[in-house]
């Protein structure tokens, strides 16, 4: 990769950055219609989007309905930096290797987004089965900051090995 293409390519990553910081309240909006969206796939008691509020209500049909409210430190935008950064770096170490850390960054980006949605699937699925004050305890608290955590590991994880794996003889 010449210069100029490293240069355009560098700066497009740290605007992507920037644009997650500044943009993330529309990114948890977005959050927030996805979650939606698979809950009702996977509930039948009714749920209610409200994006302005960043807010999923749910068991709107049953005697117990409950809302999440995602807020900046429940949303993945900010997981998604250091996958941007640690591209930045190796792009600048290997600009020949550019595509596949745009492919990695990609997948790594996916897996971020798909495991903050598991995040908050157990805390429904915890609210439903142990009750709202226990249910929210273990599932946001304990076991979703697990999830969160442990899959932010994970996505590191496959970016490095996705970017830096051998390609077969």
């Amino acid at each position: 990769m010449t210069r100029f293409p490293l240069v355009v390519a560098l700066g497009a990553l740290a605007a992507a950055g920037v644009v997650v910081v500044l943009a993330e309240r529309l990114y948890r909006e977005l959050e927030v219609r996805l979650a939606g969206a698979i809950l009702e796939v996977v509930t039948t008691s009714g749920v209610y989007v409200s994006p302005d509020r960043e807010s999923v209500y749910l068991g709107l049909t049953s005697a117990t309905p409950f809302g999440l409210r995602m807020t900046p430190e429940c949303s993945s935008a900010f997981l998604l930096l250091p996958l941007l950064v640690v591209t930045m770096v190796m792009l600048y170490f290997r600009p020949s290797n550019a595509r596949r850390l745009f492919f990695s960054l990609a997948i790594s980006s996916l897996v971020v987004v798909l495991v903050n949605q598991l995040r908050i699937l157990t805390i429904v699925g915890l609210v439903h089965g142990l009750g709202t004050d226990e249910g929210y305890y273990w599932g946001h608290t304990l076991l979703g900051s697990m999830v969160s955590v442990f899959g932010g590991a994970v996505s590191i994880v496959l970016f490095v090995w996705l970017a830096t794996r051998k390609k077969k003889a």
